[in-house]
């Protein structure tokens, strides 16, 4: 698209717009309100990705935003369309990934069609984007996209939503775009380091907390030679996952479960957390009480006060630089006692290790995580929709390097699972992707199968078989109720996949795992693994187990 100040069609001059921002990618399931956007797609840069559904649209492009830390960008129409995006806004804005949100509209300077479709979509939106606007004039785009881009790609991220009417998209304007410069933060000041680095050395047992911020960021470096320069031992959050290799001596473990894991005691006896790139939208890993555990808390943004959370030092600045400056001032190791963070390490290691080679069938969860580690090298990437399987691999499966292990534990939504794991396939075509999901959580989505095949992406996704749904009818039984109301049917997965152009696998015997995911990686395309999955480990290993070892740690 020419960038000038000749008159141009707003909608041209919308992805003139996008162009000059360096979208590659617009996910959409289009209605008549975007047409002319889609005609000025055509002899555009920036590919079309056409999705079988807004949500799966939404949740590829929130995960581009996630991966490169460029707002990712879809499109809908009016009404229904714009609706379905809610949940993947949601995702975004919790979740801290950019994402651009493009939604049609009726004519809104002459009615045709009386209120047919229409509803408030911009103030729908507004409490879960960080901007919400309508398009009034075709002069105002320009400044619109680069605010859209700035606000959603800012600290924290998250999602935006522009709503274009059909009238506006067609009017002609002659406001040139304006182009995107680098943006920096600050390092924290050397009077809050300094403050912070006398906690540190007065602290008789200090812990390393990494959450969902360092793996928006490119703090891995930084961060893993901070751990190793101080061997202060280090644990993360679901979201945190990978930031520090977790084959690292230092690595105490993932805060998977709420309490009672063997980290948790780590927590407990820990008089000191550096809470590095941790916000209280994620779960929390630990609760701050009055006069218990001091808190260090360094982010891009001060900290979210809360009634569990309230830091009593705030380092505020760029992640990485500010992280390098205080292992600069602490200079080498600390000198404190880690006998006991030793011995939780030790027990953990035991604990998320067993099971890994259990053959009984149907299939243990311990033994798919194990499998699927042995199959995925440092850099491949596993993308998890929500179910209890979850936890299974937040605990078991460790992560080598950033952004491998794709998960949700902000808004913890069902169905984004398979979407995020096209969208890194996408990205990086010559690493190995895998989707795992439940038999619930993939049928919210599965109609993306086709996207997959027709976008000839590498993919294996693999389908945990309960035929329930397995996390809250696992909650149900905890809490005492009556096994009711939670199981289904499902298709038949292999035939299923099949008809889409996939190829469908089904799992029989436990010693097929490994040889199944092996196979459809090196044949390449679109592969279903349906996994028939035993659940009963749920409550024997993750709450009786842990209840009988933990107390006497």
């Amino acid at each position: 698209m020419p960038d000038s100040h000749a008159p141009m069609k707003a909608s041209d001059r919308l992805v003139a717009a996008l162009e000059a921002e360096g979208v590659e990618y617009l996910f959409a399931v289009p209605g008549e309100e975007n047409l002319d956007v889609l005609e000025s797609l055509r002899t555009s840069t920036v590919e079309l990705v056409l999705n079988r559904h807004e949500q799966g649209a939404a949740f590829m492009a929130a995960t581009y935003g996630r991966l490169t830390g460029k707002a990712g960008v879809c499109m809908a129409t009016l009404g229904p369309g714009a609706t379905n995006l809610a949940t993947p806004a949601a995702y975004a804005f919790l979740g801290g990934m950019p994402l651009i949100m493009i939604t049609g509209q009726k004519p809104i300077k002459k009615s045709k069609q009386g209120q047919f479709q229409i509803i408030d979509i911009v103030s729908l939106f507004e409490p879960i984007c960080k901007m919400s606007k309508a398009v009034v004039h075709g002069n105002t785009i320009p400044a619109l996209i680069r605010e859209a881009f700035r606000v959603a790609e800012e600290e924290r991220p998250g999602a935006v939503l522009l709503e274009l009417p059909e009238d506006i998209a067609i009017e002609e304007t002659d406001e040139a775009v304006l182009h995107p410069h680098p943006r920096y933060y600050a390092v924290a000041g050397d009077t809050v380091l300094n403050e912070a680095a006398d906690m540190i050395r007065s602290a008789k047992m200090p812990l390393l907390l990494i959450g969902a911020g360092a793996n928006r960021k490119d703090a891995h470096s930084v961060l893993s030679a901070f751990s190793e320069k101080t061997q202060i031992p280090f644990f993360n959050t679901q979201m945190g996952k990978g930031v520090i290799d977790e084959r690292s001596d230092l690595f105490l473990g993932t805060a998977a479960l709420s309490d009672g894991d063997y980290v948790h005691c780590a927590i407990a006896r820990a008089d000191l957390i550096i809470n590095v790139g941790h916000d209280v939208v994620e779960k929390p890993p630990f609760l701050m009480e009055h006069g218990g555990t001091k808190v260090i808390h360094m982010n891009y943004k001060a900290a979210q006060v809360d009634q569990v959370y309230f830091p009593q030092v705030e380092v505020v600045g760029d992640l990485a630089r500010s992280v390098a400056r205080l292992g600069d001032i602490l200079g080498g190791p600390l000198d404190f006692d880690r006998s006991y963070f030793q011995r939780i390490k030790k027990e953990t290691d035991l604990h998320t290790s067993e099971g890994g080679d259990v053959s009984r069938f149907p299939v243990i969860p311990q033994r798919v995580v194990a499998d699927t580690r042995r199959v995925m090298g440092d850099f491949d990437i596993i993308a998890l929709d929500n179910g209890i399987y979850k936890i299974w691999y937040a605990r078991n499966y460790k992560a080598h390097q950033p952004n491998t292990v794709l998960l949700d534990n902000a808004l913890a939504t069902m169905g984004a699972g398979l979407p995020s794991a096209m969208m890194a396939a996408k990205l990086y075509p010559d690493r190995r992707v895998m989707a795992i999901c439940g038999d619930g959580g993939f049928m919210m989505n599965s109609q993306e199968l086709e996207t997959a095949v027709r976008l000839k992406l590498n993919l294996v996704v693999t389908v945990l078989d309960d035929r329930s749904y397995g996390m809250i009818r696992w909650k149900q039984a905890h809490a005492g109720f009556e096994d009711w109301g939670l199981q289904f049917g499902n298709p038949n997965f292999v035939e299923y996949a099949n008809s889409y152009g996939a190829t469908g696998h089904r799992i029989t015997r436990t010693e097929d795992l490994l040889p199944t995911f092996e196979a459809a990686f090196t044949a390449g395309g679109v592969h279903l693994v349906d996994i028939p999955v035993d659940y009963s480990e749920n409550q024997r290993v993750l709450i009786d187990e842990l209840a009988a070892k933990v107390c006497l740690i």
